[in-house]
């Protein structure tokens, strides 16, 4: 396994194990994947970048029906995404 490959996945632990979520869990995010913008992120997600900053910002919820297209785009589980939100409690 190359370097990089593992490095990837140490950092998608220390992701999960922090337990961030918001903005802070979106900028890691964003860090992991290696975007540099908000409008990198967005694109990605296929969302406008207003809505991608209120929904991490909670100033407003994502419908259903987006959370799928946050997943694909941040490469995320649904679980992970839904933590980083709020919605969803941290498993103890």
């Amino acid at each position: 396994m190359s370097y990089f490959i593992k490095l990837y996945e140490g950092v998608n632990q220390l992701v999960a194990k922090t337990q961030l979520i918001g903005s802070a869990w979106l900028e890691l995010r964003m860090s992991t994947l290696g975007l540099t913008s908000l409008e990198q992120a967005a694109q990605r997600c296929s969302l406008n970048r207003g809505n991608l900053y209120r929904y991490f910002s909670f100033e407003t919820r994502p419908s259903i029906d987006v959370i799928p297209l946050l997943c694909e785009g941040l490469d995320a589980s649904p679980e992970e995404v839904l933590r980083a939100l709020g919605i969803q409690s941290p498993k103890k």
